[in-house]
């Protein structure tokens, strides 16, 4: 499947001939049809154009889930300017860092957000660079930028509306979308860079996996910020012809309210999420009866939901902008097949090797992940293409997988979380699996600790309210004894987890958390 446009303003314009008085993004109090955000759009990118903002710029936006982060974002890219979305949670040398590796030149951001003043935040890590910005005048501390815009400031003059239509019209498939920064548990953050036709060909590669498609309702409360939320959520209801339906804050009762009143066909967000609309007391009167299977389990009635690892577990990355591989999530696998990731999408492909000589692997066995095709990232902020990609042109990922005789990927874990316990190899990923599959479990992470006396040992940090003894006893009848965590820290409160701005799991601040306050079970 290709998209009916390559580039965001042709897309952008033929959505709002085609759909025209359908709703493009809904919130709990907001909408905006394709007609009005291609309109809107259009007038907010003659403001940017008005202040100089020209195509190749790099524009910043931080702001949370809602109808205005699409529009401007939108504004942004139809002129083909290059959008860097930037996290709410960045705190403020974070945020300094991801402006310079982008070399962002205009940063547009919301006054505040969950009591954050993110100008307050700047000027706390560059004395004199907020009130630089005011005046116009660069700071040696990030040199590329010459503008900073509150949302709701932004400047009044606008160009005239063919210099806008001139602008779009120049834009090719091949230039830059976006910069979105992503970091493994304990790297440095990168600057990944998407082209228009490769990001959207990617995400129209997986529409049909993802059940996707016209005029459907879709809820995705991942930021906007994320490739989640980007790829997996705006761009795809862009490329479909769909509805996506998200928040900013989600909270339980605002969100069923949201989905009943919204008909939502398709909720794709945390299966933790999932789990906790199912155990709040008003999802037993809520109206779901519009959501299709290839929504998660836990919110479709009980004869629908599929069996453990029934459904393919889509598979992708910030570099493949979103899932590369998948199946049908309405569909069960072959039961042969039960906790794969299904197969690889179109014009993607996937290698299994070995990482010391890059020798392709026969099926079956086991290797590092290499990636090629026409729609994986063009490259990295301040490195060169031979540091990102191999010599024939494929993108290591660093996740250890097999591909079976039948095509199917299997996911095996990250090659740098590998962990060794008393000489037998573990993969975390593998024993987040087994615990996840315990329906006590709502969250589960997984890593190596230094143990009182010997080797390395298995902790892990599980939010649910069963005690560690019932987990601990239930996971052993589903991993060898080695594999089963030894340092157990469980919990109901999800907000104990440590996260990266990214939204991933910081494993260093994990292991210290496990160390102080895990314990092991009692016999």
């Amino acid at each position: 499947m290709r998209p009916e446009a390559e580039t965001i303003p042709a897309l952008l314009s033929l959505r709002g001939d085609v759909e025209g008085d359908a709703r493009a993004v809904v919130t709990a109090n907001d909408s905006v049809t394709y007609a009005e955000l291609n309109r809107v759009s259009t007038g907010v990118a003659s403001r940017l154009v008005a202040d100089g903002v020209v195509k190749g710029d790099r524009v910043a936006l931080l702001a949370p889930n809602g109808v205005e982060w699409a529009i401007i974002a939108y504004a942004v890219l139809r002129i083909g300017a290059v959008l860097v979305p930037l996290s709410t949670l960045l705190r403020p040398p974070e945020l300094l860092a991801q402006i310079t590796s982008a070399s962002v030149s205009t940063l547009l951001i919301i006054p505040e957000f969950r009591n954050r003043q993110y100008d307050k935040d700047l000027e706390h890590a560059v004395p004199g660079l907020a009130s630089a910005m005011r005046s116009r005048r660069r700071h040696p501390s990030a040199p590329s930028l010459r503008r900073l815009w509150p949302i709701d400031a932004l400047p009044l003059r606008s160009a005239p509306e063919a210099m806008v239509h001139a602008l779009e019209a120049r834009v090719r498939p091949a230039d830059d979308l976006t910069v979105l920064f992503t970091s493994g548990s304990r790297g440095a953050p990168k600057g990944v860079i998407h082209t228009h036709g490769a990001a959207l060909r990617a995400v129209a590669a997986g529409l049909e996996a993802r059940c996707v498609g016209r005029d459907e309702r879709l809820y995705i409360p991942m930021p906007l910020f994320w490739t989640g939320g980007l790829a997996g959520g705006l761009l795809t209801a862009l490329v479909a012809g769909a509805t996506l339906l998200t928040e900013a804050e989600p909270e339980p009762s605002g969100t069923l309210e949201l989905l009943q009143r919204e008909h939502v066909t398709l909720f794709r967000g945390w299966p933790d999420q999932a789990r906790r609309l199912a155990a709040h007391p008003a999802f037993a009167e809520a109206d779901l009866s519009s959501l299709r299977d290839g929504s998660l389990g836990a919110l479709l009635p009980p004869e629908r939901r599929p069996a453990p690892e029934a459904r393919p577990n889509l598979f992708g990355m910030t570099e493949t902008f979103g899932p590369y591989c998948g199946d049908r999530l309405d569909t069960d696998l072959p039961a042969a097949k039960f906790g794969s990731c299904g197969r690889p999408f179109a014009d993607i492909d996937v290698r299994i090797v070995e990482p010391e000589t890059g020798t392709e692997l026969p099926a079956g066995r086991q290797g590092e992940i290499w990636l090629r095709g026409p729609n994986l990232l063009r490259g990295i902020c301040g490195r060169v293409r031979s540091s990102v990609f191999t010599a024939d042109g494929s993108y290591r990922t660093g996740d250890l997988g097999r591909l079976d005789e039948d095509g199917y990927l299997w996911y095996i874990g990250r090659m740098d979380d590998m962990v060794k316990v008393k000489g037998a190899t573990v993969y975390p990923s593998e024993v987040e699996a087994a615990l996840l599959s315990l329906d006590a479990v709502r969250q589960a992470y997984v890593t190596d600790i230094a143990a009182a006396v010997g080797p390395r040992e298995v902790g892990a940090l599980v939010v649910s309210n069963a005690s560690v003894e019932a987990i601990h006893g239930a996971v052993r009848d589903r991993l060898s004894a080695f594999k089963v965590p030894t340092r157990w820290l469980v919990t109901d409160e999800s907000e104990v987890v440590p996260l990266l701005a990214s939204g991933k799991v910081d494993k260093t601040a994990l292991q210290c958390l496990l160390q102080d306050e895990g314990r092991p079970p009692r016999s």
